[in-house]
């Protein structure tokens, strides 16, 4: 048995799989990630509760996993694989960046897995590019080595913003106020969502309807502007959500550019089956390929969205199980 886990800034998700070699999904449970006190209690009496004794342990986490260690991006956590897996009865437990598992996924997907916004042929043996916006940004790649696709981590939302147009420079103008250096992350993920409005709002002085305003007091601001934004009920919504949408597909086509991901772009993460409608508008598509004299080839790399949301658990299980191989 394999315990599996997908840890992002919003959500924690649990699952146990038997292992094999298509590890079989066999329950998942969620948690609020701010709500998380200990993780390793959390591990033990989830696999209590499904009374399995466990052969390894993997976690997808958002944060950049050095040797046997990993401090979160979003979270106040840090985790040391050898002191989880003494705590959980010494079993083996490997860290992967999120992306990473996510992207171990990625050959696991079936069909209704997936929703394809740029329908090109794939290169069967190409690079694959991930980007996946959420509570924060991450990216990957998987690469051939001749047997089989290995994962390449990244921390690459949080490369520098680069503005291509006047008004994505009064933007990251804007931002710099509050920060010395702006991300990708700043303008493409869920918080990136309410700095854009309020760059709308401040800048371009766009008015704020009071029942937004509201929505956003009482809940999840991000939510509420997009909510908004796809429903075309306030023209300050559907200015943010449309410079959201294109901003996120100009990273995107940067991402296949470094990668040169023939095999295809997917994205992943939270934001993106929640917003489906606006991605498959042109815009995204639009900004991913205005490349320059690159238009051509980012037409010819297939863009597919995401939509199994345990994508990330079922790549974590497969790392497992190749690496208790290995052993």
């Amino acid at each position: 048995m394999l315990l599996c886990a997908d840890i992002g800034g919003t959500n924690t998700k649990l699952a146990l799989f038997r292992s094999g070699a298509a590890p079989e999904l066999v329950g998942v449970e969620r948690h609020a990630s701010a709500a998380v006190d200990d993780l390793g209690a959390l591990f033990a009496d989830y696999a209590a509760r499904g009374s399995r004794s466990l052969d390894a342990v993997c976690v997808g986490i958002a944060g950049p996993v050095v040797g046997d260690r990993v401090e979160t991006t979003n979270l106040p956590w840090h985790i040391d694989a050898r002191a989880l897996g003494a705590r959980l009865g010494n079993v083996p437990v490997f860290l992967l960046n999120d992306l990473e598992a996510l992207a171990y996924g990625i050959p696991s997907l079936r069909d209704d897995g997936v929703t394809t916004l740029q329908p090109v042929a794939a290169d069967p043996t190409g690079t694959i590019a991930v980007i996946a916006a959420g509570t924060g940004l991450g990216e990957a790649g998987l690469v051939w080595d001749g047997r089989r696709r290995r994962t390449l981590a990244s921390e690459g939302g949080h490369a520098d913003f680069a503005p291509r147009t006047e008004r994505e420079i009064t933007l990251l103008r804007h931002l710099l106020r509050r920060w010395p250096h702006v991300s990708w992350e700043r303008v493409v993920s869920g918080p990136g969502i309410v700095n854009l409005f309020e760059y709308v709002r401040d800048v371009e002085r766009l008015d704020v309807p009071p029942a937004l305003a509201d929505a956003m007091a009482a809940g999840d601001a991000a939510a509420a502007i997009t909510g908004a934004g796809l429903a075309r009920t306030a023209p300050i919504a559907t200015a943010t959500l449309d410079l959201f949408a294109t901003l996120y597909g100009a990273e995107a086509g940067n991402l296949a550019l470094k990668l040169k991901a023939l095999g295809g772009v997917y994205v992943g993460g939270g934001i993106a089956p929640k917003v489906l409608e606006k991605l498959r508008d042109g815009t995204f598509i639009e900004a991913f390929r205005a490349k320059g004299r690159f238009r051509d080839l980012l037409e010819s790399i297939p863009v597919h969205v995401i939509i199994n949301p345990h994508t990330a658990l079922h790549g974590a299980a497969r790392f497992a199980t190749e690496r208790l191989a290995e052993r």
